[in-house]
This record gives structure tokens, sequence and C-alpha cells, in this order.
């Protein structure tokens, strides 16, 4: 039963059109920098990470578990 709907399903998939690719004298695609939503993310990941640490070593101090 899984195969047949996984089956239909990529039939569908094949349906769809090719895109050929960008069009001869079309301009070039702009180039989107990743440095201040991935530093912005990678900052806010770690203060996470120390805050969670931080209560881990508060938890285990006070003799009860954290989660």
């Amino acid at each position: 039963m899984l195969v047949a709907i996984w089956a239909l399903a990529s039939i569908s998939a094949l349906a769809q059109p090719g895109s050929g690719g960008p069009d001869p004298g079309a301009p070039a695609a702009t180039e989107t920098p990743l440095d201040g939503g991935a530093s912005l993310l990678l900052a806010g990941g770690v203060a996470y990470g120390l805050r969670k640490l931080r209560t881990r070593r508060q938890a285990r101090r006070s003799g009860s578990v954290a989660q």
C-alpha cells in the first residue's frame, strides 16, 4: 500500500515542466549576504546554550534535576 502511494506521488512530481535555466542576456542573480541574519542566529544559539548550562548547574547545586 505504501509503495503504491509513493509511486503515485512520484508520478505527479515528474509532471512539472523543466526550468531550462535563465534566458540568454538575462541579468545575473543578485547575491544575498549571510552575515547579518546568520550571526544573529548564532549569537542567539550561544546565549540559549549558556542559559541552559547555567540553569543545569544551579539545579545540581540545589539538588534537583532540571530538564
